[in-house]
Formats: C-alpha cells, sequence, structure tokens
C-alpha cells in the first residue's frame, strides 16, 4: 500500500525550519515526508511567518496556492501553522475556506495528533527530520522572547522566553551528530538569554561548552545575540575552543541614541560603539553579522547620516538593512510613521551601497589566504562551500571550479584566488 505523501512548506527563519522539521518526525512513519516540493502531495503543510509585511504577504500568497489545488482536488488535506496564522487566525479562518485546519505556534504535537488523530508519545521529540543538508543543522535553544524592543511582533507570537531544558538540548544534539551533522548552528531570538527563566541567570556558556564536547559537530555556531548583558566569557570561549566558529549574528538595528531609545533597545550610541570593540578585541578575526532598521519613526537625516558613518567605522563583515515596517499591536505601531516610503528605500539603498563596497574589500584582503571550507553543494560548473566566517543561506560563498570531484558535506582546505562582492572564488589544496 502507497504511503501518502506529505509536503512540508516553510517559510521565514530557521526557527520555523526546526518547527516543520520535528513535526516531520512525528509524521513520518504514516507519511512520505517532502519539503517544498513540487511533486504531488495528498497533505501539505505550509508554517507561515508573520514578522514584517512582506513576509507576510508571502505567507498569504503561499496558503492561496495551495488552497486553489484544495480546491481542484489536486491535494486532500492542506493545514497552516506558523506565526501568520497565530497572528491572523480568525481573518484567515474567515477568508480561507479550503484549509482543514489553522494552528499557531503551538507545541508540534497538537498539530501532528490532529492530522493522525492519534497522540505522539513524546511531550519533546529530541528526532528531526532533517530539510537542510545532512551535514549541518539548526538547534533551537529557547522559545519567545523577553526583550520588549518596540518595533518587534515576536513577543506578541512567541510569547516570552522559555528555555528548552538543557539534557533535552544536549540529547538533540547527540541525535543529530548520529545522523552526521557537522556543523551545529545555534538559533533562538535572543541566545545569551538562555537559562534566565530558570535561575535568572544565563547558562549559555556552559551549554555551548556541553555540545561542543559531543563528537562529531566541527563547527558550531551562534546566531541571534543581543547587545545588552552579552557575555565575555562566550567571546573567550568562542577564542578558545577551535569548534566554535569566529561568528556572530547579533542585531544591532541603529546607532542613533534617541533612535535606539525609542527602539526601546536598553542601549545608547557609546554603549553600542562599545560593544562592537569588545567583541572585536575579544575575537579579533570574528565576522560579525548584523542588521539595521531605518525609516524609524522619527528618525532625521542627521540620524541616518550618523548610522552611515558608524558602519563605514566598524566595517561590519556581514549587514542588513530594512525599511521600517509598522506592525500591529508594537509600541512603534502608535508612533507616526513620518518617513516616506520612497525616503525609506533610498537609505535602504544607499546603506546597502555603503556595505557592499565594504564587503568586497574586506573579501579581497581574503585573496591568497587558506581557509577551511565546508562543500554545501554542486552548483553548475561550481562547487559552493563556506568558511567559518559563513552562515548558510544569508551569507557569502566560495565557488570552486568543478573541475576535481570533491564530496559534499566534507572540509577542504581551500586558497582564495578571487573576491567578489558577496562572494569568493577559491582552489583545494593538493
Amino acid at each position: 500500500m502507497r504511503r501518502p505523501v506529505l509536503n512540508i512548506v516553510t517559510l521565514g527563519c530557521s526557527k520555523n525550519k526546526v518547527d516543520s522539521e520535528r513535526l516531520a518526525a512525528l509524521l513520518e512513519h504514516k507519511y512520505l515526508i517532502h519539503y517544498d516540493s513540487d511533486k504531488r502531495s495528498d497533505v501539505v503543510i505550509v508554517n507561515t511567518c508573520g514578522f514584517i509585511g512582506d513576509a507576510q504577504e508571502e505567507s498569504v500568497d503561499t496558503i492561496l496556492e495551495y488552497a486553489e489545488l484544495r480546491k481542484q482536488g489536486k491535494i486532500k488535506k492542506l493545514y497552516v501553522t506558523g506565526c501568520l496564522s497565530q497572528r491572523f487566525k480568525k481573518d484567515l479562518q474567515k477568508e480561507i475556506h479550503e484549509v482543514d485546519g489553522f494552528y499557531g505556534v503551538e507545541s508540534v504535537n497538537l498539530i501532528a495528533a490532529d492530522i493522525l488523530k492519534e497522540t505522539p508519545k513524546e511531550d519533546y521529540c529530541s528526532h528531526r527530520v532533517l530539510s537542510t543538508p545532512k551535514h549541518y543543522a539548526y538547534l533551537k535553544i529557547s522559545e519567545g522572547c523577553n526583550r520588549r524592543c518596540a518595533f518587534c511582533a515576536i513577543p506578541l507570537i512567541r510569547g516570552s522566553h522559555v528555555s528548552v531544558p538543557m539534557d533535552h538540548l544536549i540529547e538533540e544534539a547527540r541525535q543529530l551528530a548520529k545522523q552526521g551533522v557537522k556543523e551545529l548552528i545555534f538559533i533562538a531570538q535572543d541566545l545569551t538569554y538562555y537559562g534566565h527563566d530558570i535561575d535568572g541567570k544565563s547558562h549559555i556558556v556552559e551549554l555551548v561548552k556541553a555540545i561542543a564536547d559531543i563528537d562529531g559537530f566541527e563547527w558550531i555556531r551562534l546566531h541571534y545575540g543581543y547587545p545588552l548583558g552579552f557575555p565575555d566569557e562566550l567571546l573567550d570561549l568562542m577564542r578558545e575552543n577551535s569548534k566554535i566558529c569566529h561568528y556572530i549574528d547579533l542585531p544591532l538595528q541603529h546607532v542613533s541614541t534617541h533612535i535606539l531609545k525609542d527602539m526601546r533597545r536598553g542601549v545608547d550610541r557609546e554603549q553600542t560603539i562599545g560593544f562592537v570593540k569588545n567583541v572585536r578585541k575579544h575575537v579579533p578575526d570574528i565576522a560579525f553579522r548584523t542588521t539595521f532598521i531605518v525609516g524609524f519613526p522619527g528618525e532625521t537625516e542627521e540620524d541616518f547620516e550618523e548610522l552611515c558613518q558608524f558602519i563605514k567605522d566598524m566595517r561590519f563583515e556581514r549587514a542588513g538593512v530594512f525599511a521600517f515596517s509598522p506592525e500591529e499591536g508594537t509600541p512603534a505601531y502608535e508612533l507616526k510613521d513620518d518617513v516616506p516610503e520612497e525616503v525609506k528605500q533610498e537609505r535602504v539603498d544607499k546603506l546597502m551601497e555603503i556595505q557592499q563596497n565594504i564587503s568586497l574589500e574586506i573579501n579581497a584582503e581574503r585573496v591568497g589566504k587558506v581557509e577551511k571550507v565546508l562543500i554545501d553543494r554542486l552548483e553548475g560548473e561550481y562547487y559552493v562551500g563556506r568558511s567559518q566566517y559563513d552562515s548558510p543561506e544569508v551569507d557569502d560563498e566560495i565557488l570552486i571550479p568543478a573541475n576535481q570531484a570533491l564530496r559534499i558535506g566534507v572540509f577542504y582546505l581551500v586558497r582564495i584566488t578571487q573576491a567578489d562582492y558577496f562572494d569568493c572564488y577559491g582552489e583545494v589544496l593538493e
């Protein structure tokens, strides 16, 4: 008897990806699992993003696409989960009748139970069906956020910060290592807040140490920190432990003191500059990835120029820029959105041009150096890999001519031979 096919379509961030993988693990005994597949499916689950306007629009369009297939009888069941469904469940139910069930960000067990018509055995499932290449995976160490940044809807959607118990995370990491994962990427809305909800103290250093001791992992990467209360001990561990990538993803959002105050970030200009300098002092070769918001209510031309100069001075290895989007329910939603959309876009473009030139200069400095590179895939005439300074899907890649056979998911020593704005080219050392 043919097993029915389940297609899980995941939108948004890597935290959603982990939720989808855990859900798949609960369903795989009854379904053949595909991710974001165009192949014919019996059941489709759309795991949505509801963070900002563009993500919400993409999620709605995707739901409508599969709702039409459900209407035509090309799929038998359609379920929607995730952040958009959490925020706008009632509205979606009124407008889209072809969906068999809407869920928020509840435990994946609830969704699995409704689909299977049986209760999953485990409350916390350490097993996952990976949607990533088998050599890297994400480890979600907490849910929600206790920060109350004025522009951010995450606490409204995901709730307050809740740390996953450390023994659960260690067991999950061991399972991933057994599956052949070589690069483990820690993710959380606020990485360094881990443990505060348990006993009022951060336990992120203890957790990273414990997981770094697990055999099999060669790289551990840290995503999504917060400048206030970031422990120096974590930077020291990064410098001293060869498994931990010299990389941090930490959104700074702005540098103007009055904008940071209105954003409710809890830091000012001097603290922000001091934080970046302190990170570089502890780990001199660190790749610092960050993001900024332009066009926040009240942002003047002087504020924007201050941000431009800050980026020029700090020379971030990786940076993204977003135009402010007023999100219903957040404190910033009540502020006058007084920066015209065309001005927001001009500011995005200018900052990205500045960052593009910085990226080219930094990449040019890599030419001639030898770096340890993990091969992610073969694409056309090139193998595509990454160094410890690059996270998958969002950062630079190293392109290696496919004139020799390399293995996917294997590390090689590669000499950088050429630099571009956001990629490098290299050759494998014999």
